[in-house]
């Protein structure tokens, strides 16, 4: 029996450490959370029933990324944390101290260190004690200050995270393949040219100052002082006196934000930790874990058992994903039918069959439904041979990285692969089509109702069909229509972000439209000469793309080369003048109201009070005839920021070139009406 269970142990360790790999270097998702932390469990139980550690085994060691480049030693050791899912261990680990609740970023740790005020290195995690410096990326990665305040010297742990809105837009316009945020981050930073990264908006989150030479002894205050220095961190709640009633409402706050989705980054848990930080250092070490440094809360996750009614094969963007669809049931307050099965690869290692296996589901982090267990296999899994949205002949790919199975569409034309601009077709930036996801549209794109833009004000012919669709009817099917013919009337600059013409955002639009109608716009990039000149072949043009708007400020050659290239393409072209057909585009009239701000250039950085929010400013400033710039330079005529004494660096800048800084009332003192 012994035997048996070493044989188990040996098992469960090769698995939970190749899959640790995976998660830990920008590979695919080789089990669930759920399935680590059950396996990881068992493990240590089996190793507390035999009394035998073998080697590798994760309960012993950090799980380490191998971001490649240069190691270097940590000044301080970055232990794991005990991890725990129930609320009562939480409050006994707390023993009626104040403790502080924070996320736990999903990301890439980075230990982050200043010397006299200067950035002096930034080193990833690695495997707690050594990690790998990728201080040249740190311009590459947004909220890390070059310069600090304070001149001592000070090491601080951040996340290096990607939201999940820069995640989707990243996918979108790289055409580029990753399974979710993390991964993303992760690749990233094994890059070595900083300018191949910036565009993925990578941010790093403080979430613990490791040491400072200031006398800090509260969590709490280590955390505003780092605040105080400019820094982004991680949110955070106290409680003072941590009852079970008291954390359990905690949890409750943070819980509701993950299931609502109102927490832009994506996370795994919440960190708890004490306020007394000299206490917090008392504790033992039990293999890599310090018992009083923190302790991982990871939601619970409630499993219920179905039984599968097929496997439907749904194309998005470049891949074919199975989606399992079974039997009701309800997890987490709502009822759940479907669940991706991501790939090949995941359906081959659970061992799905075909109608009648029986599946435990969860909804990971309360979130995403997930098949972790078959419970009993019925029939055989079985790999389409085409494209369920075209019907062109689908190819299994093997991911020489990692080993996945992927099944794709060998049709470049095929209507899936434009999910992810459809998106942004009907997002609120663009057409603002309200009631049409993500999901909503790839159903339309596999039941053949959308292929390009134009197709969207076409729907209607559906209507029926779609009342009788899961989760619509009449009420929902007329909201839609009534949005689609609501966007009908648009005006040109979100018309043209909405085309996802690549380098192409709203304020670029906005700079484009400012120096030609629409009409004259598109007549130049085609042909580069006017709207009202004829043109025998438009496409015989004698001006370089990059030349056609260089001229126009915030543009340049980049910019204007995908501008015309876009539209010059006669696929492109086509599509867009169908478009047209069912639109009414307007101009507003952009000329300033005013000019108290004329021939001045503002930048704005932090909250704003007076206005909604600071595109209200900047639209007023543009108003009153000023412009508005994202960065500060010798040509700004005032930095606005409320915190007018603030450290970030926007402010030091401003400082350091003597460009004056306003708080939202001077500014509307002497440019506005109070």
């Amino acid at each position: 029996m012994t035997d048996d269970k070493i044989l188990r142990m040996q098992q469960l360790i090769n698995e939970l450490n190749k899959a640790s790999e995976a998660y830990y270097n920008g590979l695919s998702e080789l089990m669930t959370d759920y399935e680590w932390d059950a396996r990881f469990d068992e493990l240590k139980r089996l190793e507390a029933e035999t009394g035998t550690t073998l080697p590798d085994s994760p309960t012993q060691k950090v799980s380490e990324d191998s971001i490649t480049g240069q190691k270097e030693e940590h000044e301080f050791a970055a232990l794991s944390l005990a991890k725990t899912k129930q609320v009562g261990d939480l409050v006994k680990w707390a023993e009626q101290r104040p403790i502080w609740i924070s996320w736990k970023l999903d990301g890439l740790t980075l230990v982050v260190t200043y010397d006299n005020g200067q950035l002096s290195k930034v080193v990833t995690r690695g495997n707690g004690h050594i990690g790998t410096n990728i201080t040249h990326l740190a311009e590459a990665i947004n909220d890390i200050p070059k310069t600090i305040a304070h001149k001592g010297h000070t090491v601080i742990r951040g996340e290096a995270v990607i939201s999940y809105e820069d995640f989707e837009r990243f996918l979108m316009e790289s055409g580029e393949d990753y399974a979710n945020p993390r991964n993303l981050a992760s690749g990233s930073l094994s890059v070595k040219d900083p300018q191949d990264i910036k565009d993925r908006h990578i941010r790093w989150i403080p979430f613990t100052l490791v040491y400072t030479d200031i006398d800090l002894n509260s969590w709490g205050d280590r955390m505003a002082w780092l605040d105080q220095q400019g820094f982004k961190t991680v949110e955070r709640q106290l409680v003072a006196e941590p009852s079970l009633p008291a954390v359990e409402a905690c949890l409750k706050g943070f819980t509701e934000k993950v299931v609502s989705k109102k927490n832009p980054f994506p996370v795994d848990g919440l960190v708890i930790c004490y306020d007394d930080t000299a206490y917090s250092q008392t504790g033992s070490v039990t293999g890599h874990h310090a018992t009083r440094a923190g302790l991982a809360f990871k939601w619970q996750d409630e499993a219920a058992n179905t039984v599968l009614q097929e496997i439907e094969w749904s194309c998005a963007a470049s891949t074919i994903s199975p989606v399992a669809i079974f039997q009701p049931v309800e997890l987490e307050g709502t009822t759940v039918r479907r669940a991706s099965l991501c790939n090949i690869s995941e359906c081959e290692r659970l061992g799905i069959g075909g109608p009648g296996t029986q599946l435990s589901v969860i909804k990971a982090n309360k979130i995403i439904p997930k098949v972790i267990a078959i419970k009993q296999s019925v029939g055989s899994f079985v790999v389409p041979s085409e494209c369920p949205v075209c019907h062109a002949p689908a190819k299994v790919s093997i991911s020489e990285v990692s080993g996945t199975k992927t099944l794709h569409c060998t049709n470049s034309e095929c209507p899936a692969k434009q999910l992810k601009k459809l998106a942004r077709f009907v997002s609120k930036e663009g057409m603002n089509i309200d009631g049409i996801s993500e999901q909503t549209l790839s159903k339309f794109i596999n039941l053949g109702w959308i292929s390009e833009y134009a197709d969207i004000y076409e729907l209607r012919s559906h209507i029926l069909e779609l009342s009788r669709m899961e989760g619509f009817g009449e009420k929902s099917a007329s909201n839609i229509m009534r949005s689609i013919d609501k966007s009908c009337n648009v005006e040109a600059h979100r018309l043209l972000y909405a085309l996802n013409i690549p380098l192409c955002g709203l304020d670029v639009c906005k700079r484009l439209l400012s120096a030609y109608p629409l009409d004259e716009l598109v007549a130049q990039a085609v042909s580069g000469s006017s709207a009202d000149t004829p043109q025998l072949d438009l496409f015989a043009t004698q001006t370089e793309p990059q030349d056609v708007f260089a001229h126009i400020n915030g543009i340049g050659p980049e910019k204007s080369a995908q501008f015309v290239l876009w539209f010059r393409n006669e696929h492109n072209l086509a599509r867009y003048r169908r478009l047209l057909e069912k639109l009414t585009v307007t101009t507003p009239d952009v000329a300033p109201s005013g000019d108290k701000c004329a021939g001045l250039t503002f930048v704005i950085t932090g909250d704003v009070h007076h206005f909604k929010n600071r595109n209200e400013l900047k639209a007023y400033i543009e108003s009153q005839g000023g412009k508005v710039a994202s960065a500060v330079s010798g040509s700004t005529s005032f930095l606005i920021n409320n915190d007018v004494t603030s450290t970030s660096g926007k402010n030091k800048k401003a400082q350091e070139l003597g460009i004056p800084i306003l708080s939202e009332d001077d500014f509307l003192t002497v440019y506005g009406q109070l």
